[in-house]
């Protein structure tokens, strides 16, 4: 099968992902091959591919934005104890970056699987989705449901990860129906959110250095736009920090009413400068932060995503341009988000 492998981290410029014939991979227990259609990217990709993140499988495949057909089941795991519906072949799913869970630590039995310490995560711990096939374990798939007028492949492929980890994120901030709430860094996961956020009826400011970005936001319908948030006309209820630069820190929680909540949402974020607690903290203002999701966020996102609907705005490249792709995404060049389509 045609893949893009990673045999060792590099700055993105260097073109590190290689198109390689790798064998077909066999799902073992409890575990789907799936046939893959596209593969969203991502900036975790990203830290994934240049070392922000230490290695995990070296090599590997990177990309766990991925929607395909399950092509063949593995035999049932012994220790399967649930009456959970899976899917099955022939099945649409899409495969996120929670990739395994140990099932019986604290964490895992009170709906906190998203900390187990035993997680592994799919393009990291396990190949992903920049390949033609991947396998990964069933209870791990997620149904893809049909929107109004349908969810093609390449608008699923976005939810998997920019759209879950916006989901938490959104809930994290604990926004009240109809409240504020600002946005810093409109990319991927930011433009998902702000469609939920609206349909909510809630106001966005959204706060962007991306001129094209800024356009997009204006488009989707935010309250208000702008490079930098001195401008903002008002204070908000939350805020989510999408973008991985801690200097952002204290300047939104600055722009927080007394209560508000302040949510980083990366995988990786820069270091955060001193803060002074009356000016930055005081009035019971709150710092949380997402590490992954659980795959009730991901049900759930899916579900509302196809009642809104959510229509991620898109720009496709074949599997074998993924470096250049990752370079549009380093640099602020894709509007929305970027997605890899593979080929039979």
């Amino acid at each position: 099968m045609k893949a893009m492998l990673l045999r060792r981290q590099a700055p993105i410029e260097s073109s590190p992902l290689e198109l390689v014939d790798l064998p077909m991979p066999e799902p073992g227990p409890g575990e789907a091959l799936v046939r893959v259609r596209c593969c969203a990217i991502c900036r975790t990709d990203l830290h994934v591919i240049e070392g922000d993140l230490p290695p995990k499988k070296m090599p590997v495949v990177p990309g766990h934005q991925a929607v395909g057909r399950i092509e063949k089941l593995g035999p049932p795991a012994p220790d399967r104890q649930t009456d959970e519906v899976l899917p099955g072949v022939g099945d649409r799913v899409g495969v996120a970056w929670l990739q395994h869970t140990c099932g019986h630590c604290e964490f895992c039995l009170s709906g906190k699987e998203n900390l187990c310490p035993q997680t592994r995560f799919t393009g990291y711990h396990a190949d992903g989705g920049y390949a033609q096939y991947l396998v990964v374990p069933l209870g791990f798939c997620y149904p893809i449901p049909e929107a109004e007028g349908g969810f093609s492949d390449v608008q699923a492929a976005p939810l998997l990860c920019a759209g879950i980890i916006g989901y938490r994120a959104l809930k994290r901030t604990n926004l009240p129906p109809g409240g504020k709430l600002a946005l810093y860094g409109f990319g991927s996961s930011a433009h998902v959110v702000i469609q939920l956020a609206l349909s909510r009826g809630c106001r966005v400011f959204v706060v962007s250095r991306g001129k094209r970005h800024r356009a997009l936001a204006r488009q989707l319908g935010a309250h208000w736009v702008g490079e930098h948030d001195a401008a903002m006309p008002e204070k908000v209820d939350a805020a989510i920090i999408f973008a991985p630069a801690g200097e952002l820190v204290p300047s939104a929680l600055e722009k927080l009413k007394p209560g508000g909540t302040l949510v980083s949402a990366g995988i990786y974020m820069s270091s955060i400068p001193a803060m002074d607690y009356e000016r930055h903290l005081f009035f019971e203002r709150d710092i949380r932060t997402v590490t992954c999701n659980t795959r009730e966020d991901g049900r759930r996102l899916l579900a509302e995503a196809a009642a809104v609907p959510i229509r991620p705005h898109t720009t496709l490249h074949p599997l074998a341009e993924a470096n250049r792709a990752l370079q549009d995404l380093k640099n602020d060049r894709i509007n929305g988000t970027g997605v890899l389509v593979i080929e039979e």
